[in-house]
């Protein structure tokens, strides 16, 4: 059996609402990436499904296919305020490569129990040939998670805070 998909947790320590802001916001997306491809973005805060912005990318950033910088339209395709965000991309290739990104919020007793993924179950066959799936490891979706959790639960850090002394 073919693994067409990846998916990793995390707990994080804020509610859902603010991870949930975070993955709302275009420019969000570009702090927590941990692949170094998303460069910048434009559009507004996402707020249903059907929503678009624009996203610079640089694909030098992984070494492994020539493409340089480029720019992808993200398309939301499915959102749940505060549980689910879920999006494609449409980009330089043409038709519509179709791997999808999202993530889904549950509350926890810490916070917001976080689930990224990535699936590539729906690319056509012309792609699926060409080897280059998964385009990200599922080790970049981890990172990503830690670099989110690393932003928003920040936001509620205590400024009196210090670390505590090495021994």
């Amino acid at each position: 059996m073919t693994i067409e998909r990846f998916e990793v947790q995390r707990e994080i320590a804020a509610s859902p609402g603010e991870v949930f802001t975070m993955l709302c916001d275009p420019n969000g997306h570009v702090t927590i990436d941990s692949s170094g491809m998303l460069q910048s973005a434009e559009g507004a805060q996402v707020q249903r499904a059907g929503d678009e912005f624009v996203v610079h990318m640089d694909r030098e950033a992984l070494n492994d296919y020539p493409m340089g910088k480029y720019s992808v339209t993200v398309i939301i395709t499915k959102f749940e305020k505060d549980a689910l965000i879920e999006w494609t991309i449409s980009g330089t290739i043409q038709p519509p490569i179709k791997h999808l990104y999202g993530y889904r919020l549950q509350p926890s007793e810490t916070g917001t129990l976080v689930t990224s993924y990535y699936d590539w179950s729906q690319v056509a066959d012309a792609y699926r040939e060409k080897g280059i799936f998964p385009v990200i490891p599922e080790a970049s979706l981890r990172a990503t998670l830690g670099i989110l959790a690393r932003n928003v639960e920040s936001r509620g850090i205590d400024p009196n805070w210090r670390p505590a002394r090495c021994r």
